[in-house]
């Protein structure tokens, strides 16, 4: 038994090393990408001036064409007036402002094209840094759990106390990810989308002087959909991870969930407290969160309900949320049939986050009588803060 772990400790301490190895190696070329990202991000500002610049030479260009061709209009008529040599000037002058408007909108159209490329580039280095970044956590994952003592394996899978450590940190593992891919959004493609607003509104300044209505709709239009987009982004910023969470606790945040719930879904809306809130590691309240989040998500989904009611209980050792609703409802005997079934209701992600929680989850419903849906979360000392 002694041989096969020390077997086993050697296999593992090579897969560390080569592990640690590759997290430095995943380091640099993260690195390595963000100084091209920064490269990338400088040339496309450079490209994205000069592009207007340009398109502001050709607007004026086409403008002096067009006062060129009438003016070799009028002396070509006018015999009396003008002289040949005035006709000369002017078809001269016509012809070289032709060509200074056909060089230019070359270059308008290469620079578009360069800046369509170098946008390309910007998105493709963007993805490879998150997809590095996220190899990297998964990596350290990994290297804490084999980093532990082997001889305790056995003693640790055997311990429901440790059992409830190891869910505990898998869904503090999730929660960190879906902070750091909350702080990517609102650092990239909000900030991307704020620039590109403020462009649309230069390129409808510079447009609205001339005769492109077409033109001036559609960026307007454009416009509003970029906000749009903006508005959504950071509504997803949120509920990746509420940052009330961590700065006020489980109950503010739930209280603000239901609030915009009802905004959003014009669905009506009650919470109700029971008890004073006891604080728990952030993990269990991020958990606990997204379990409420899921209950109201099937009853606005599948219930069609138009009341729903949060109700807390806090107990000395012990958390019940409850979510009622007065929704269409189901059969209760076919719970466990969705539930092994992975349907539409979700359930069977609610019983695997309150079986890593060590608690319990009772659904009772009937068809045309709403839906009862409640956790009951046990709160130990070592869960208190």
């Amino acid at each position: 038994m002694d041989q096969h772990i020390e077997d086993i400790n050697r296999v593992i301490t090579n897969a560390i090393a080569v592990m640690e190895d590759s997290k430095i190696q995943i380091y640099e070329i993260c690195e390595t990408a963000r100084g091209e990202l920064d490269s990338l991000m400088q040339e496309l500002d450079i490209v994205l001036e000069e592009n207007a610049k340009t398109i502001k030479k050709v607007d004026e260009l086409e403008a002096d064409y067009r006062r060129a061709r009438i003016r070799l209009t009028e002396v070509s008529k006018d015999f009396v007036r003008y002289k040949e040599e005035d006709i000369k000037l002017a078809y001269e002058k016509a012809t070289q402002i032709q060509l200074d408007l056909m060089v230019y909108r070359e270059k308008e159209a290469y620079l578009k094209t360069r800046r369509d490329d170098l946008q390309k580039r910007v998105r493709n280095v963007e993805n490879s840094i998150e997809r590095a970044e996220m190899i990297a956590s998964q990596i350290n994952v990994v290297l804490e759990y084999l980093s532990g003592d082997l001889n305790q394996v056995t003693r640790i899978l055997e311990s429901a106390k440790t059992r409830q450590a190891i869910g505990l940190k898998i869904i503090l593992g999730q929660e960190e990810e879906r902070k750091r891919v909350a702080r990517e959004i609102h650092d990239g493609p909000a900030q991307s989308l704020a620039n590109i607003v403020l462009r649309t509104e230069i390129a409808e300044r510079m447009l609205i002087k001339k005769e492109f209505q077409l033109v001036q709709d559609e960026l307007i239009d454009l416009k509003g959909q970029v906000r749009s987009g903006l508005e959504e982004i950071r509504k997803i910023i949120f509920n990746l991870r509420p940052m009330a969470l961590d700065d006020l606790g489980l109950v503010p945040t739930l209280r603000k969930f239901v609030q915009d719930f009802e905004e959003k879904t014009k669905i009506h809306t009650k919470f109700e407290l029971t008890g004073k809130e006891i604080r728990m590691p952030s993990a269990m309240e991020a958990a606990i969160y997204r379990l409420v989040q899921e209950a109201y998500a099937n009853a606005q989904k599948h219930a069609n309900a138009s009341f729903v009611t949060l109700e807390m209980a806090y107990q000395p050792d012990l958390v019940t949320i409850t979510v009622l609703d007065n929704g269409v409802g189901f059969q209760s005997e076919l719970v466990e049939f969705h539930a092994s079934h992975n349907s539409h209701y979700g359930l069977m992600g609610m019983r695997e986050r309150v079986d890593l929680l060590e608690g319990r989850l009772e659904i009772d419903s009937k068809l045309g009588q709403g839906t009862k849906v409640m956790y009951q979360i046990p709160i130990t000392e070592s869960r208190k803060e």
